[in-house]
């Protein structure tokens, strides 16, 4: 029987960034953001950060604030209202504060023929082309093109396989994933290799 994302799971939208008092006092707790890009690197397990030029480009935008705002755990699912995308969120992004264009969803606890496993839903989400038409739909006539808790809450999900076969799907998803990124990044590293090779020959 098809149930909705809300009846599995719990959906917490993320803090609204411009809400947050910034504190110039001492000792106030400095928070690090979660990014769009971290979306990509806890699919994928690799951390793309160190790979992209400056120390600069690659620091972490961060907050001092006395607030109280809300922070991602090692292995919480994460949605994106900007990209659509899920991800599962590493242990070295745990910590970070995640804003009002992130929703964290948890999942019920329930028997065991009934449960969803996390990496499935992501891979559901990511790639199922009926939630993705249920997704896209709900950006028709909108002028920003930004998903919705309410577009992720009504999500129609269909009967599952067995948890098992889900848990085994999710991994061979994940693993697909890192597996792709290295070989990119293989293919990338040879590619200055041979350009930087031509140039000293051309020196």
């Amino acid at each position: 029987m098809a149930k909705h994302l809300s009846d599995i799971a719990e959906l917490t939208s993320g803090s609204p960034q411009f809400r947050i008092t910034e504190s110039a006092a001492p000792n106030t707790p400095v928070y690090k953001f979660y990014e769009q890009s971290d979306i990509a690197d806890d699919l994928t397990g690799i951390d793309s950060r160190h790979d992209t030029g400056s120390s600069a480009r690659n620091a972490r935008k961060q907050v001092h604030t006395n607030d109280s705002v809300k922070t991602l755990s090692e292995g919480d699912i994460i949605f994106s209202l900007i990209s659509g995308e899920a991800a599962i969120i590493r242990r070295n992004h745990a910590g970070l504060l995640y804003t009002q264009n992130y929703v964290k969803i948890t999942l019920h606890a329930s028997k065991r023929e009934e449960a969803i496993a996390a990496r499935y839903l992501v891979y559901l989400i990511n790639n199922d082309a009926n939630l993705n038409r249920q997704l896209h739909r709900g950006l028709q006539g909108s002028q920003v093109l930004k998903y919705t808790v309410k577009q992720l809450s009504e999500l129609k999900l269909q009967q599952q396989p067995p948890f098992e076969t889900q848990q085994l799907l999710g991994n061979v998803y994940f693993d697909q994933l890192r597996l792709a990124a290295l070989r990119h990044r293989v293919a990338d590293n040879s590619s200055i290799l041979i350009l930087n090779m031509m140039k000293e020959a051309l020196q």
